[in-house]
Parts: structure tokens; C-alpha cells; sequence
């Protein structure tokens, strides 16, 4: 039963994300929706290079975002 509540794939950088840079998810995914226009890794770079995240923390939260839709 522990393994179903155990989160997998993007999701499971959450809390670390939320630790280390201090804002919500909610916070980082209404970031993403400005830069919609562009490719999954060119939303990876602009979250590395404008916000200074690290590129799992970033990889992460692009994936999740892009399977939102």
C-alpha cells in the first residue's frame, strides 16, 4: 500500500523544488504558461537562465507542464 501513495515521474521533484526555491508549484507552472510558444527544452533553458533553477528541478516541472494539456 505504500507504493500507491508514492509519488512517481515529474511530480516527485515537488517538494524539493518547493524547499529549495521557496515558491509554490502553482507558481512556477503560471510561469511556464507565459512561455508557451516555445520547445520543451527552450522552457527548460529560460527556467535555468531567468530563475536560476537546476536543470532537474527545471526538466521536471516542463514535463509536467507540457502533459497538463
Amino acid at each position: 500500500m505504500a507504493d500507491e501513495a508514492k509519488v512517481k515521474g515529474p511530480a516527485s521533484y515537488f517538494p524539493a523544488i518547493e524547499k529549495k526555491y521557496g515558491f509554490p508549484i502553482d507558481h512556477w507552472l503560471t510561469l511556464l504558461k507565459s512561455q508557451q510558444g516555445l520547445k520543451h527544452m527552450e522552457m527548460v533553458a529560460w527556467l535555468k537562465e531567468a530563475h536560476g533553477l537546476g536543470h532537474g528541478h527545471a526538466n521536471a516541472l516542463v514535463a509536467y507542464y507540457r502533459n497538463m494539456k
